[in-house]
């Protein structure tokens, strides 16, 4: 007699199955492809005389690195060969039906930029260590509401109300912070105020089966309206009082934050950065090495083979959305307790929708998903630094196009990214 499966008995690792088919992604060979021939065409055609300057440390370094000067044209072009080489090897694998591996990525992403500034600063300096710190600093929500989206869609709940959770986490951090002069409390009332949405997102999503995309956006909008008319009614007339919150202050980690070129980006943080740091392992690792992160992949992926096995799946998603909800807002406490003390209205700029474009680019996986939060906040930072530097590209070039290439990877054009299965399908017991 067979001996009925239980959830003990379900490995904690992903196991490859024998005979099973493996779909190799194209998106990263034709995104290679693409990007490399773009960058040909730029150079070849609008040519840059000069010099381009890289700027490699800050004044209070312990350590000074020299200022790397190098010819603009010729550098662009060795690293447009680079970029070939990495392309070109992206295609091999993928006729072999292997997948393009992260180093080969980060080489060839670091080889492009490095040739693009190359071609775009040419006669400038580029401040390398402000370029990344500041990038480091635009993404931080981002990834805090790129996490809450990972782990909502993960249990199998469409989590659009990033957005609001971020505002509401921002407003309440400004109030509560103010209040009772304290950054850590109005970091706590950021990570209710987020929970508090994740709760009402669950309550109609999970309870009442109502569509998570429509719930999701009623939210967002409900919540920019509470907060402009907390804004206008009570915040403006008290902006003394409730208003103007304390600031986490940079601190420097010793030894790491003396680190040349990475002590400066990394390691001469806020508090809120730093919890972001282990945020990201936390996530990660709870998600792929726990018990708790199989049920909740498991839930996402197929709800009624998981309730077979034990695993109470509405209690699950209740739980991991609320998780979520708490991560997101703290991404909001960094609006109010880090970058500007104070609230204003609508001040995410719907920062919530970036991190779900970042959720989806990232294939629903933590780290993906921060590296493309990172992403939009390096271009978001660095169309500010070639305006300073008088470059010739305009500015909103590289703002945009993050989200152009988001778009082709969200349409399947270069590829298809799978969510899970029981994504945004309500779970009906029975």
């Amino acid at each position: 007699m067979s001996t009925p499966t239980s959830e003990a008995s379900i490995p904690l690792h992903e196991t490859p199955l024998a005979g099973v088919t493996t779909v190799v992604d194209k998106k990263a060979a034709v995104i290679l492809s693409v990007m490399t021939a773009g960058l040909l065409l730029v150079v070849a055609f609008f040519p840059q005389d000069g010099d381009t300057t890289f700027r490699l440390a800050v004044p209070s370094d312990f350590a000074q690195l020299p200022r790397v000067t190098v010819p603009s044209t010729l550098t662009a072009w060795v690293l447009i060969i680079v970029c070939l080489l990495c392309a070109g090897w992206s295609i091999v694998l993928y006729r072999r039906k292997l997948q393009t591996p992260l180093w080969l990525m980060v080489i060839y992403s670091l080889g492009w930029m490095i040739g693009f500034l190359a071609w775009a600063a040419s006669g400038g300096t580029i401040p390398v260590v402000g370029l990344l710190s500041g990038s480091l600093a635009l993404a931080v929500p981002l990834v805090f509401g790129a996490l809450g989206g990972v782990l909502g869609e993960r249990s199998g709940v469409v989590n659009i109300a990033i957005d609001g959770q971020l505002l509401a986490g921002a407003f309440a951090a400004a109030m509560i912070g103010s209040a009772l002069n304290s950054t850590w409390a109005g970091l706590v009332a950021a990570m209710v105020a987020g929970t508090l949405v994740a709760l009402i997102l669950g309550l109609f999503a999970i309870t009442y089966l109502v569509d998570q995309v429509i719930v999701g956006v009623v939210l967002n909008v409900l919540v920019i309206g509470l907060t402009s008319f907390m804004f206008t009614q009570v915040l403006a007339p008290n902006a003394e009082t409730l208003n103007s919150p304390p600031r986490f202050t940079a601190v420097v980690i010793p030894v790491l934050g003396d680190i040349p070129l990475i002590g400066p980006i990394f390691f001469r943080q806020s508090a809120v950065v730093y919890l972001l740091y282990i945020a990201v392992a936390v996530v990660t690792w709870s998600l792929y090495r726990t018990r708790w992160g199989l049920r909740v992949r498991a839930v996402g992926e197929h709800p009624t083979a998981a309730d077979t096995v034990g695993i109470n799946v509405i209690r699950t998603r209740y739980r991991t959305i609320l998780i979520a909800g708490a991560v997101a807002g703290m991404g909001g406490a960094f609006y109010t307790l880090v970058s500007v003390p104070q609230f204003n209205r609508e001040m995410t700029g719907g920062a919530g929708y970036i991190a779900l474009a970042a959720v989806i680019f990232g294939k629903w996986d933590p780290i993906r998903a921060t590296l493309a939060a990172l992403l939009f906040g390096f271009a978001s930072n660095l169309q500010g630094v070639l305006s300073v530097i008088g470059s010739p590209v305009p500015s909103e070039f590289m703002l945009m196009l993050p989200y152009v290439v988001t778009i082709f990877a969200v349409a399947g054009l270069v590829g298809r990214s799978r969510p899970p299965a029981a994504d945004g399908i309500p779970y009906r017991k029975g």
